[in-house]
């Protein structure tokens, strides 16, 4: 006898499914994002790394984890879950919100990586990350999360198997927060070294921006 089952009951399946599609989602942020002052004082922005041989280094953008110093304090299992499924916090200050992401994230003892969005590049990187302005924005291996929500944020931390409570050692140190968008020049020699007899006040790069305290067009 066949009996044909509702299709609610499908839904919790299908539920966990979406979930772990978007966990598993190739991460759109893992590559760095990178800002390249040339010597005629041109930005570009890429999400490609430069040549090799113009010094240059990936800019401090999304990250893929914790460093790896503070990785191997971690219990074996959430290590793989942290590598599987890299968190990170994009945060700024006086964001309210922020302060809630950052705290249940602390509580249940998830090792992730902050950003911060404290100048006008900073907002610029991050709306082209994520497509908007909005924060606290939070990403958990591919899937990018919006705004601060308990109940969402647990769903999704919950989907990519971290513990309910913390299970991190009495040693574990998390990583500082660090800007979203570090600026890194072009080496001299890839543009020929300055001569020997310039003098040094010529060889100062020029004075960068100072970081407005709450960039236009952020929101909380």
């Amino acid at each position: 006898m066949n009996v044909t089952r509702p299709a609610f009951a499908f839904l919790p399946r299908l539920l966990g499914l979406g979930l772990l599609t978007g966990l598993l989602a190739a991460p759109v942020l893992a590559q760095g994002v990178y800002r390249i002052v040339g010597p005629d004082g041109r930005v570009t922005f890429s999400d490609q790394p430069p040549p090799a041989g113009q010094g240059n280094r990936p800019a401090a953008g999304a990250a893929s984890g914790p460093a790896p110093a503070a990785s191997a304090q971690l219990p074996y299992e959430l290590r793989q879950i942290s590598s599987r499924f890299p968190v990170t916090l994009y945060s700024s200050r006086d964001c309210a919100p922020c302060n809630s992401g950052r705290n249940l994230l602390n509580a249940r003892g998830i090792p992730y990586v902050e950003k911060t969005i404290d100048s006008a590049q900073d907002t610029e990187a991050l709306q082209r990350l994520s497509g908007d302005t909005s924060l606290p924005f939070l990403t958990i291996g591919g899937q990018q999360i919006k705004g601060y929500s308990d109940t969402e944020w647990t769903k999704f931390l919950d989907a990519a198997g971290y513990p309910k409570q913390s299970a991190l050692p009495s040693s574990y140190r998390r990583p500082a927060p660090s800007p979203l968008v570090a600026v890194q020049t072009e080496a001299a020699g890839a543009r020929g070294a300055a001569p020997a007899s310039t003098p040094p006040a010529q060889q100062q790069a020029p004075a960068a921006e100072p970081a407005p305290p709450n960039p236009a067009g952020i929101r909380f």
